[in-house]
């Protein structure tokens, strides 16, 4: 699915953030993203999400050289791909449900076939008397769980999350794993970018080491 051959990654004239990056995310993998801060792990999920490119090597994405990609064809394949980013990035204008459903609208679904779907997804993130409120009056983790429900609606078969689970208490965030797993039983692959050593040690899964720019795997 995906392909990372001697990457290399810097902003404008400074040091490379990321070097020499090989690995792969294979179908139907689970994997955990870690490393200390500034290690290069919300780089490296922007690499994933395409919205950077490399400044050096090789990144192939569900079978497409991204450096040869156009913008029409990069928002193609982002359609693929599930993403939830630290800062939320949910449309302040829309309810907590127009929001979630917001990726099913673009794909062209009409509201009758998911609005059901929808509201399920709202309940089981702990959403379901909030689906009607705007995002500035949720708390920073209800506006995370409605993330992660916009993210993980369309099933994508790439999923991206960074930190997903930092603004819940351990039961929740317990939940939200769960949530994950499930999805990533169903066929998409799963790259969770996390601190939470004892999160993560509760699951026999793939670890994705950063430190100083280089990725260490663990299997």
């Amino acid at each position: 699915m995906v392909r990372f051959e001697n990457v290399g990654l810097r902003y404008g004239l400074g040091p490379e953030v990321l070097r020499d990056l090989t690995f792969r995310i294979e179908p139907h993998s689970f994997q955990f993203l870690t490393g200390p801060s500034g290690a290069g792990k919300t780089s490296l999920l922007k690499l994933l999400f395409l919205s950077l490119r490399p400044t050096r090597g090789l990144i192939t994405q569900f079978g497409h050289d991204v450096a040869t990609l156009s913008k029409d064809a990069v928002a193609t394949l982002r359609r693929r791909i599930g993403i939830v980013f630290q800062d939320f990035r949910l449309l302040d204008h829309m309810t907590t449900y127009e929001n979630v459903a917001l990726p099913l609208r673009v794909m062209g679904r009409p509201e009758e076939s998911y609005r059901d779907e929808v509201i399920e997804l709202l309940n089981w993130v702990d959403l379901g008397d909030r689906m009607w409120a705007l995002p500035p009056v949720l708390s920073g983790g209800e506006k995370q769980r409605a993330a992660i429900a916009r993210a993980v609606i369309a099933r994508p078969q790439l999923l991206l999350a960074d930190e997903p689970t930092g603004n819940v208490d351990p039961p929740l965030a317990q939940r939200l794993l769960r949530l994950f797993i499930e999805l990533n039983k169903s066929g998409t692959s799963v790259v969770i970018a996390t601190h939470d050593i004892a999160l993560m040690d509760q699951y026999d899964a793939r670890r994705l080491v950063l430190h100083d720019g280089r990725l260490h795997i663990y299997d």
